[in-house]
């Protein structure tokens, strides 16, 4: 008896001194209003007029971190504070169980505890867990082949005709998320981005440092695919885009800390005004295996990345997460955050457009489709982070980023600006222009009939999509419904054709697919574009309360 009371005074002894992992979640932001008045304390005049453009209000989520709260926080003996999230007004911190309970007992200003050890939490979804495999997760995508040319992973998607129509992605900046960026700041494949000072900042979450091009080379590798460029010999899926690189990931273990440096890296990627974010990471397993999270988890809902990412996307980020490598494993399925109902999860296909085995399966635990698209990851071309080679990989860690990029040449479509005095429908219609462009790609693949879990709607066609997406664009107006526009393809003169339309009210302003405003027009339905290239055009005829567009090409 004596023997057993020691055994169960040395458990409860070492429970008690265990150190854990806890969200902190407060209750208040007492300072809202002085950064409410004045949003530049918080955000980039970038991303305020990004935020006006798409008709995203900023309001009390965007405000830091209370302060007094951290600094109240950080002084506790027994608690270290790792990380922050304003978004979800958070603190991760570490201690004892005792200590972490103590001080919510103390301080009133915290609402909950959320243990990363989900057998202390009462909300703990039941599951069955797996078994941590993430030792050398990056490791093992790296081949000897020699890849010569991203053709076959561009021209599967029809990026061509992106590029084709000078839809680089000029006007778009991409935060690239991933577990560090070495030889980025000298190897010749980054030159162009460097000459062109495309690589506008970025920094070391996991060593709280501003030397970002340190760590793993996943992201460097992850980035060639989207930004990296030689001459006749590699192009990246977005090669005129500009770039941030956030480290989050530590390679060398995995821990939910992590979880927490990604949403920190998404605000900062907020708050610069960044328009897309790619990231080749996924959560389900840890060192811990108490902190490990189940397939009910997969929700999009439960894991802080996943709501982080949530709250990204809805701030008018467009989010794309790789969906994982598990298509062959125990744990099969997509993990955080691929699962965020609004985060793009793109899966793996080989040069053929058949779908790698490896590619994780969906859907999400409650049931949504997920991977919703599909790209080349099975012998994706890269760039090698030590000699600048082209070399072959393999992982959904690949696809993702060629589809980020795309995704970004697209999304500069929208770069147009539409002026119509109908305020309330122009809102609607900024405020729906993501949603759409989501929904243009998801349309444009081929499986969207017919999806399934591995595969989802399957391999988009951007030409496709951008020919949907500039027609969603146009706002729907009873006046303008019956619209229509002749000879198309045109030589010389254009013409409206429209009943009981009054042309002393109406204007017509044509423009390139960037958006820039070439020839306008007033009061005239026979339009002279005899003076323009050859190319594809935009055509927006505005009656002073709604507007139409149409696309012409002129031969």
């Amino acid at each position: 008896m004596k023997k057993l009371l020691l055994f169960l005074f040395a458990i409860t002894f070492f429970q008690a001194k265990a150190q854990e992992d806890a969200w902190l979640f407060l209750k208040d932001k007492p300072s809202a209003a002085t950064y409410l008045e004045t949003p530049l304390l918080m955000l980039s005049q970038r991303a305020l007029d990004r935020r006006n453009k798409l008709n995203i209000e900023v309001t009390q989520i965007d405000v830091p971190i209370e302060k007094t709260y951290l600094e109240t926080l950080k002084s506790i003996n027994g608690i270290t504070v790792l990380g922050t999230s304003k978004w979800l007004n958070a603190v991760h911190v570490q201690g004892t169980q005792v200590d972490i309970e103590t001080a919510k007992q103390n301080l009133n200003f915290i609402e909950s505890i959320e243990f990363a050890n989900k057998s202390l939490n009462q909300s703990a979804k039941k599951g069955k867990k797996i078994k941590p495999n993430h030792q050398n997760k990056f490791n093992n995508s790296m081949t000897d082949f020699t890849y010569g040319s991203t053709k076959n992973q561009i021209e599967m998607l029809k990026g061509d005709f992106l590029h084709g129509i000078n839809l680089t992605a000029k006007n778009q900046i991409i935060a690239v998320i991933d577990a560090g960026f070495p030889n980025v700041n000298t190897l010749q494949a980054f030159q162009r981005l460097r000459d062109n000072n495309k690589i506008l900042g970025g920094y070391d979450f996991v060593e709280r440092s501003t030397n970002f091009y340190s760590g793993h080379n996943h992201g460097t590798n992850v980035l060639s695919t989207i930004g990296g460029y030689i001459e006749n010999e590699f192009v990246g899926s977005a090669p005129d885009a500009s770039f941030y690189l956030f480290r989050t990931e530590n390679a060398s273990v995995e821990v939910p800390l992590e979880e927490t440096l990604w949403v920190e890296a998404a605000e900062r990627a907020d708050s610069l005004g960044v328009d897309v974010i790619n990231t080749s990471l996924g959560y389900s397993t840890f060192d811990n295996p108490d902190y490990s999270y189940n397939y009910n988890d997969m929700d999009g809902k439960t894991t802080f990345i996943s709501r982080g990412a949530e709250i990204a996307a809805n701030r008018g980020i467009l989010v794309v997460n790789s969906a994982g490598n598990s298509g062959n494993d125990s744990w099969k399925y997509i993990t955080a955050p691929a699962d965020a109902s609004s985060v793009i999860t793109v899966g793996s296909v080989d040069k053929d457009g058949n779908i790698s085995s490896f590619s994780s399966f969906g859907p999400s635990s409650d049931g949504r489709i997920k991977p919703e698209i599909l790209a080349q990851g099975t012998a994706s071309a890269i760039i090698n982070h030590i000699d600048n080679s082209v070399s072959s990989v393999s992982g959904t860690s690949f696809s993702a980023p060629i589809m980020a990029g795309l995704i970004a040449c697209l999304n500069d479509t929208g770069n147009i600006i539409f002026k119509t005095s109908n305020k309330k429908h122009r809102a609607k219609q900024l405020n729906n222009r993501i949603q759409k462009l989501k929904q243009s790609i998801i349309e444009s693949a081929d499986r969207y009939t017919n999806p399934t879990d591995q595969h989802g709607f399957g391999i988009p066609n951007f030409e496709t999509a951008y020919n949907s997406f500039l027609v969603s664009l146009s706002t729907e107006s009873n006046t303008l419904d019956n619209l229509e526009i002749s000879p198309n393809p045109v030589l010389n003169t254009l013409k409206i054709n429209i009943n009981n339309l009054n042309v002393d009210e109406m204007s017509v302003d044509v423009f390139t697919t960037l958006g820039s405003k070439v020839l306008t027009f007033k009061n005239k339905l026979n339009l002279d574009v005899s003076g323009l290239q050859s190319g594809v055009y935009l055509l927006k005829i505005n009656n002073g309360s709604f507007f139409k567009l149409l696309k012409f090409i002129k031969e």
